[in-house]
């Protein structure tokens, strides 16, 4: 006797076995459709990890916020010990929190090599010179990595998620990591170009507000790049999903 299943084969009406095979597709199929989004999400919140978190890239720039307009009311000296007290509170904030300790290690050590160099010249732009320079340094060894064929991006996104350097053998993967290696070559240049100004017509206000205003927003939109480049060279890392 014909069972359910042979009767709709036959018939060519759709059979419990055919509804729950066309169920299970549709989905794979979503499943397929939303695996994009989510790898990219995860690229995106690896990328923040690395650099703190959305709070670290916050939490860098209070001690800014509490330098200048102290040194306004009180002078240099409290305003230095102002910014080291934020960063020493941030650190220990950190710590409490069990997050991330190194960007928070980084922020309380570039803090205090601030408030050094600001003490030391007797002036508060001088708070900012070391930032200045940094940005400078940095630009410069973007760049040479982009002339050298060795982006920088692609370097330390392997490095860091076991890609490892086999994208150089691919020229379109190559020209993808120059393009968001040039976004922060771009990032670091604009930095120093605009605060060096500002710090040479002892604009201390105006370059404070450069700081803030170049800092964590322009970092997101090179951030926003470099997880574009990722994804489209197809190194989105995917934890935790079985493998197909």
């Amino acid at each position: 006797m014909p069972s359910s299943d042979d009767y709709g084969a036959e018939t060519g009406a759709p059979t419990e076995t055919g509804v729950r095979g066309s169920a299970a597709h549709r989905v794979d199929s979503a499943r397929a459709d939303a695996a994009p989004p989510e790898r990219e999400e995860k690229a995106e919140q690896t990328l923040l990890e690395q650099l703190g978190g959305i709070s670290g890239l916050i939490y860098s720039t209070l001690p800014v916020v509490v330098f200048v307009p102290v040194n306004a009311l009180a002078g240099l000296t409290a305003a230095v010990w102002s910014a080291l007290g934020v960063a020493a509170a941030i650190l220990i904030w950190r710590l409490w929190q069990r997050g991330p300790i190194q960007p928070a290690i980084s922020g309380f050590l570039g803090v205090g090599i601030c408030a050094f160099i600001a003490y030391r010249m007797g002036e508060a732009k001088g708070f900012f010179l070391f930032g200045i320079y940094t940005s400078l340094v940095y630009a410069g060894i973007f760049l040479v990595s982009i002339l050298a064929r060795w982006p920088l991006v692609g370097v330390i996104w392997g490095y860091l998620n076991g890609h490892g350097t086999d994208w150089r053998a691919d020229r379109r993967q190559t020209r993808l990591y120059d393009v968001a290696t040039s976004t922060w070559v771009v990032l670091f240049a604009a930095r120093y170009l605009v605060q060096s100004s500002l710090y040479d017509s002892d604009h201390t206000g105006w370059l404070a507000f450069a700081r803030i205003a170049m800092g964590w927003p322009l970092t997101a939109v090179a951030l926003a790049v470099t997880v574009w480049a990722v994804r489209r060279a197809g190194h989105l890392p995917v934890r935790g999903a079985a493998a197909s």
